[in-house]
């Protein structure tokens, strides 16, 4: 497991509910640690993906009699994690020690979090999720081959708009950026107001200036809300540090217009704007993030950033930081 007393307290997620019916097992990962995300009559399970008996993988088992049954010899877990049944000696009651090893679950936003260790607080708020006046869209999870903090600071930073998305939110033509300030707060950091010109911000094909609020929520939590008139279009970006050199980023798209338009367009929009950052995330140098603002040079637009760097350092994160 990756030694982060921050990320080992907090809130990941690891699968997305609705893709989970009843009898589902699956394998997941999460700070390189091996676990199993399964739904019997207990709900929604997550578990280290080990057997007791000889350490297989129970994700490659099935559900039974909605318990958890191990492919290898067929010993039977209860939701709770009890072994409750070893075939080869059915009157045999399991020893205290025939336990799988439990881990919290959360349900919020169809989606699936656990913690490895013991929780502080709860998933991070995105109230769009619950307000009738947003349609809520998930995409991803996507797949990089870089780690969190890189891929979180990418999502926080509007200055590579022009070039990275050019002709999707940005011009090389328009990429001066007007002031603006970021500041830390008790739960993270804030930027608000950023003006940024974009060619289509709404889908009428019109180029306009909107305004971009951007926070992050935890380490490996952000999101953003862009304002234009009345319209607001926010989106968290929830970052899953699978292993040391792996992410998955996990989406979610909250519109307070444009209902009609088919979710479909939308997610693929946004697929294709992360295909565009994915090279340019994976490509950075060094791989960690740099906390020593010294390391790498800095500007006024890049405020966000070095906010959020200042902040992780505070928090004492060491996962995917130097």
């Amino acid at each position: 497991m990756i030694d982060d007393p921050v990320l080992t307290r907090d809130w990941h997620v690891v699968a997305r509910a609705s893709e989970l019916a009843p009898g589902d097992v699956r394998a997941s990962r999460l700070l390189g640690v091996d676990l199993v995300v399964w739904r019997g009559d207990g709900g929604i399970q997550v578990w280290d993906d080990l057997c007791v008996h000889r350490g297989a993988k129970v994700s490659g088992g099935k559900v039974k009699d909605g318990c958890l049954q191990c492919p290898y010899h067929g010993w039977t877990y209860a939701a709770s994690g009890e072994c409750v049944r070893i075939p080869a000696h059915p009157d045999q009651k399991p020893p205290p020690r025939a336990h799988a090893n439990t881990h919290p679950v959360r349900i919020a936003y169809d989606l699936v979090w656990t913690c490895l260790g013991e929780p502080s607080g709860e998933p991070p708020p995105f109230p769009e999720w619950a307000d009738p006046a947003y349609r809520s869209i998930p995409c991803g999870p996507y797949a990089f081959k870089a780690l969190g903090p890189r891929v979180i600071e990418n999502f926080l930073d509007a200055g590579h708009f022009p070039f990275v998305h050019a002709g999707f939110l940005g011009d090389p033509a328009h990429a001066e950026m007007d002031d603006y300030e970021a500041e830390t707060t008790a739960t993270g950091v804030i930027a608000r107001d950023i003006p940024i010109w974009q060619p289509d911000p709404d889908g009428t094909g019109r180029p306009a200036k909107v305004l971009y609020t951007y926070e992050a929520l935890r380490p490996l939590t952000a999101r953003f809300t862009k304002a234009q008139g009345e319209q607001r279009f926010s989106m968290i970006d929830i970052v899953t540090p699978v292993d040391e050199g792996h992410s998955l980023a996990w989406a979610i798209m909250a519109m307070n217009y444009a209902h009609d338009v088919p979710a479909q367009k939308i997610v693929a929009f946004q697929d294709e704007v992360t295909a565009q950052d994915l090279p340019i995330v994976e490509s950075q140098r060094p791989e960690m993030l740099p906390l020593d603002l010294q390391a790498e040079l800095h500007l006024r637009s890049d405020r966000t950033a070095i906010a959020y760097r200042k902040w992780l350092r505070q928090l004492g994160l060491k996962y995917g930081t130097a």
